[in-house]
C-alpha cells in the first residue's frame, strides 16, 4: 500500500505510578499526558515519601501534612495494604487546610467540594483508597480524562523492568511516560528489546503564578494551585499548553 493509502495509527501512551496523596502538579501532567494512568500500588510502602503525605504553604513557611497510617514491622507492606491508623485525620487537615487557604482567590469556589471529599475520606480504612479518591476528584477539577487502572488489573511478573514492560504490553502501550528519578532503576535496554518507548517528564520550566506566603514554591499540593488560580490553574502546567 502506497503512503497515501497508509492509515495513521496512534501510539498509546500510558504510565505507572505510586499512588501519592494531594500531589503536586507535576503528577497531574503526567496522568493529563497519557491515554492510561495506572497505579501501581503493590509496590512497598515506604516511610518519609508522598505516599501519605505532602506540602502546602502557610504563613510559616511549607508545612507538610500526613495522613497518619499503621505500619508493621520493617514495612513489609503493600502501599494497598496500608491501613489508616487515625480516624480524624481528615478533619485536622481539612481544618488546616481552610486556615491557611481561606483567603485564597478561588478558595470558596472549591471549598465545599473538598470539604465533601475529606467527609468522605474519613469512612475509607486504606491509604490507597483515599488517595485514589482526591487523585478523581481533582482530575474532574482540572478536566482530566485520563483512564485510570491499578496494577491488580494486570498480571506481573519479574524485576521492577520487567513488571512494567509486562503491564505496557498488556495495556497494548507504545509509550511509557514515566518521571526523571526512575533513571535510577530503569533498564533502558529491556523497554528497547520490547518495542517500548520511553519519554521522560520534564519537570523545568513551571511557570509561577501569585501564591500566598511568599517565597514562591513549586514543590507543593496542586491544592495550592486549584486555590490560587481556579479555572486557570491548567495554564500553570505543562500538559495543557
Amino acid at each position: 500500500m502506497g503512503l497515501t493509502g497508509r492509515k495513521h495509527v496512534r501510539m498509546k501512551r500510558i504510565a505507572i505510578l505510586q499512588s501519592n496523596y494531594i500531589p503536586w502538579k507535576g503528577y497531574f501532567d503526567i496522568i493529563n499526558s497519557v491515554d492510561e494512568f495506572v497505579i501501581y500500588d503493590d509496590a512497598q510502602y515506604t516511610r518519609r515519601d508522598w505516599r501519605n503525605r505532602n506540602i502546602i504553604k502557610t504563613k510559616n513557611g511549607p508545612k507538610w501534612i500526613t495522613v497518619p497510617v499503621e505500619v508493621k514491622g520493617k514495612f513489609k507492606q503493600k502501599i494497598r495494604e496500608t491501613r489508616i491508623a487515625d480516624r480524624n485525620w481528615a478533619l485536622k487537615h481539612w481544618e488546616l487546610i481552610k486556615r491557611n487557604y481561606s483567603n485564597a482567590p478561588y478558595f470558596l469556589d472549591y471549598a465545599d467540594l473538598f470539604e465533601l471529599t475529606y467527609n468522605q475520606s474519613m469512612k475509607l480504612k486504606f491509604l490507597s483508597d483515599v488517595n485514589k479518591l482526591f487523585i478523581n476528584v481533582i482530575n474532574s477539577i482540572l478536566g482530566i480524562t485520563t483512564i485510570i487502572t491499578d496494577t491488580s488489573d494486570f498480571r506481573m511478573e519479574g524485576n521492577k523492568t520487567e513488571k512494567i514492560i509486562s503491564i505496557c504490553k498488556q495495556a497494548n502501550a507504545d509509550i511509557y511516560v514515566t518521571g526523571p528519578t526512575a533513571i535510577n532503576y530503569i533498564n533502558e535496554k529491556l523497554f528497547s528489546e520490547a518495542q517500548i518507548f520511553i519519554k521522560w517528564a520534564n519537570y523545568k520550566g513551571y511557570p509561577e503564578y501569585e501564591q500566598g506566603y511568599p517565597p514562591f514554591e513549586h514543590a507543593v499540593s496542586i491544592i495550592d494551585v486549584i486555590f490560587n488560580c481556579g479555572n486557570s490553574s491548567t495554564l500553570k502546567m505543562k500538559s495543557f499548553i
